[in-house]
């Protein structure tokens, strides 16, 4: 097999070739068929991100050690199964869950392995998908993706999850009055086609680029604003008829974090998915004045993942834009996403060998 692989953090993803590997247990190998490329991909490359106030997280800290092959964002089809994985249907293409835990604490057991203290995540505390070939430990995180095509599937087991779930966060606004969603990257516009997937209502983006903004306006949202104009939070209210009730932050940065507190309105939720960095910026009194609840949303469970590959394959979901790039061009694709320059979802494939304009080089 061969892979991409991180062996230092703050440097670039290294070609690597390895022995084909051989399942144990439970596990099953399939061989990779896309590999979405996400942000999270990027604090990995870094070694963490920013808390603010002079700190940072850092992921050796937190028991990562490397080498690793990152991607957490995958599609395969079955090449070799453990003898105590049970009957798996070979034909099937499956798309992967991604968070697993450690299978044996309370968190686990209610199904909420995502939040479990001692994670085994996919791309992170073990090999991930910017591989030809991938190790699963357990054929429960393998989900049927028949009917999809693996460049639309691989994405769902991060930015769909991950707005899948934070919009179910905010289900009792959700036919009350639109959402605002800050950032049109590849989870905003996830979230656009999820809303429209599930007929509730389509929200206000703001974002600060003009191409995502019209990105998410072709997707359907009812309107697009610039947060850096002088009259951004007026231009929201009036969008949404009001202070909004509910906004989902999918960048999390103190400029988008601050931007949420002064839009929402009297009782509202401000849902902070992204971690690009900082700390809260928002005056503490503003808290308990606005009645606001500030919540956290980190992936989804892998109940939530079986229900989106639902409405998935029932055809319920447009596909994000995506672009497909070889295998070998990833650290070179991490870059355009950390500059800006990737418009819905990027995707590493393989075996790929020249697929017409959707793999040439920017």
């Amino acid at each position: 097999m061969h892979c991409q692989c991180l062996r230092t953090f703050g440097q670039k993803l290294e070609g690597e070739h390895r022995p084909d590997m051989t399942p144990q247990g439970t596990e099953v190998i399939l061989r990779v068929t896309a590999a979405g490329v996400c942000h999270t991909d990027l604090h990995i490359r870094e070694g963490g991100f920013d808390l603010g106030h002079g700190r940072r997280m850092n992921y050796a800290d937190r028991g990562m050690s490397l080498p690793v092959i990152a991607g957490h964002e995958v599609t395969g089809n079955v090449e070799a199964v453990g003898p105590e994985a049970g009957e798996i249907d070979t034909t099937t293409p499956y798309a992967i869950y991604p968070w697993s835990g450690c299978g044996s604490c309370a968190t686990c057991a209610a199904g909420n392995e995502q939040l479990c203290a001692t994670p085994a995540f996919m791309g992170v505390h073990r090999d991930g998908g910017y591989a030809s070939h991938i190790r699963v430990p357990h054929p429960r995180y393998l989900f049927d993706a028949s009917g999809l095509a693996p460049e639309i599937a691989a994405p769902l087991a991060c930015s769909g999850l991950t707005t899948f779930a934070a919009l179910k966060k905010i289900s009792e606004t959700s036919g009350k009055q639109p959402p605002v969603l800050i950032g049109a990257g590849g989870l905003g516009l996830m979230c656009l086609q999820l809303l429209q997937a599930q007929n509730l209502m389509m929200p206000v983006v703001v974002d600060i680029a003009a191409d995502k903004r019209a990105a998410a306006l072709e997707a359907g949202a009812i309107a697009a604003v610039d947060p850096t104009e002088a009259d951004a939070v007026a231009k929201v209210h009036a969008a949404c008829g009001g202070a909004p009730l509910a906004v989902i932050d999918f960048v999390g940065a103190e400029p988008t974090a601050e931007f949420a507190m002064n839009v929402v309105g009297k009782g509202g939720t401000i849902i902070v998915v992204g971690l690009f960095g900082g700390a809260a910026p928002w005056p503490l009194p503003m808290l308990p004045l606005k009645s606001v609840t500030v919540r956290g949303s980190y992936t989804g469970s892998l109940t939530e993942f079986g229900e989106l590959m639902a409405l998935a394959r029932q055809g319920h979901i447009r596909p994000i834009p995506t672009r497909r790039y070889p295998l070998e061009s990833a650290d070179d694709v991490l870059n355009k996403l950390q500059e800006g320059r990737i418009i819905g979802r990027a995707i590493l494939e393989a075996d790929q060998t020249s697929k017409g304009p959707e793999a040439a080089a920017d």
